[in-house]
């Protein structure tokens, strides 16, 4: 899928994204991984694809957020979310493979569940390496092929399908893998949830 088409499929989904992941986050357990990840962070926080801002409230208090997506569409949404809990953050309409920010300029950067969309997801890591400082934080909360045979069997009997019915979402990839390939060090790394869901600490 284009960037392009990309833009356009997450803008169609923003005003239903909330409603159509309410399942995975409070009975699958998504909003705990997400809180148990994000209380890792420090400093200065770059959310890479935040779409509707789900990880917003959860970074650590007093800490200088700025949030970029390719949809403008779930950035407005995002946005309402910060506004109306007073937070400290700052938005911007970016591809995640061409992030306009500094070498080293970022303490933490954060992306969950967005490495299965990116068209290219090494440039986009190798983007969140460059942007994040020596000895900083790249906070990823991804999913992939289950670890469990008859789970993953079906992931690739219905590949395809998902992807068209999730704006390109690719369910079979191995996160870690990409990550181990984009020259991250990984300090941590766990699955969760059938082994569907990879909650990994990483590092320049």
């Amino acid at each position: 899928m284009s960037t392009r088409a990309l833009q356009q499929a997450h803008d169609a989904l923003a005003a239903c994204y909330d409603q159509r992941t309410w399942f995975n986050e409070h009975i699958l357990g998504l909003a705990r991984l997400r809180r148990d990840l994000l209380s890792r962070t420090s400093g200065r926080v770059l959310e890479v694809a935040c779409g509707t801002g789900h990880n917003l409230p959860l970074c650590a208090v007093n800490s200088d957020i700025t949030a970029v997506d390719l949809s403008p569409k779930m950035l407005e949404i995002a946005r309402k979310k910060a506004s109306a809990r007073g937070l400290n953050a700052n938005f911007a309409v970016m591809d995640a493979e061409q992030l306009e920010f500094p070498d080293g300029g970022f303490d933490t950067v954060v992306s969950t569940l967005s490495t299965c969309t990116y068209p290219n997801p090494l440039k986009a890591l190798h983007e969140m390496k460059r942007v994040c400082r020596p000895g900083g934080s790249i906070l990823l909360l991804e999913h992939g092929q289950s670890s469990l045979a008859w789970l993953a069997r079906y992931q690739h009997r219905h590949e395809y399908q998902h992807y068209l019915a999730h704006a390109g979402c690719r369910w079979t990839q191995e996160p870690l893998a990409l990550v181990q390939s984009a020259g991250l060090k990984v300090v941590t790394h766990k699955r969760n949830v059938l082994g569907l869901f990879h909650s990994i600490v990483a590092t320049p």
